[in-house]
């Protein structure tokens, strides 16, 4: 059984503030799929093929461990994010992600660590939504600096943007990431924040 935590819906209101900037999501299958073994994120649908947007109850129970949400960064509108991401999942990833925190923090920064299934995510939440270029370039920058690898196409490793892009159309989704604090199917665990302790309330005051 995935592993379950009391999730208030105080709790999902202030996680929808940080982390949720549009109502389109994903879901990760509860089941493998049969032939790849892996489970898959889906946009989920109503009956009537019509876009689901996301409930603040789903959010509960993304943070309960009864379902794992996957959110986007960018709202098409605006082309602003309320975070970036930054995802690695190499040999001495966490090497890297630890350079690019503390020089982040030089700049003023707190970027919180979350751990994953191979490696890290770098997590920075922005007073107000920022544009999503604007991001992408500080980030860039900040790893080109520290001789820091950023993986675009093709087998080199390096770290991942989220948001991927600079900016998208409207009606467009860009790329998803698990939401932090979700219990990653595959392997039924909950990838916690590094700097509090392992449990529901503990992240929510770190974060």
């Amino acid at each position: 059984m995935p592993q379950k935590s009391l999730a208030t819906p105080e709790m999902a209101a202030e996680y929808s503030r940080w982390f949720v900037n549009r109502l389109a999501y994903t879901r990760q299958s509860d089941r493998p799929h049969p032939d790849s073994g892996r489970h898959f994120y889906y946009r989920p649908g109503s009956k009537n093929g019509a876009e689901v947007a996301l409930q603040l109850d789903d959010v509960r129970r993304h943070l309960a461990g009864e379902i794992t949400v996957g959110v986007y960064a960018i709202n098409p509108p605006t082309q602003r994010v309320k975070w970036m991401a930054i995802d690695a999942d190499y040999k001495r990833s966490l090497d890297d992600l630890l350079k690019l925190q503390y020089e982040l923090q030089q700049d003023g920064i707190k970027a919180a660590l979350e751990q994953s299934r191979r490696g890290g995510h770098l997590w920075i939440l922005f007073e107000t939504p920022v544009l999503a270029r604007h991001a992408r370039v500080y980030i860039r920058h900040l790893a080109g600096k520290l001789s820091v690898h950023v993986k675009s196409a093709g087998p080199v490793d390096g770290i991942e943007l989220f948001p991927k892009q600079d900016q998208i159309a409207l009606g467009q989704f860009g790329n998803a990431i698990r939401g932090p604090l979700g219990v990653h199917r595959a392997v039924n665990r909950r990838f916690w924040f590094y700097g509090a302790a392992h449990d529901l309330n503990a992240q929510m005051r770190y974060l």
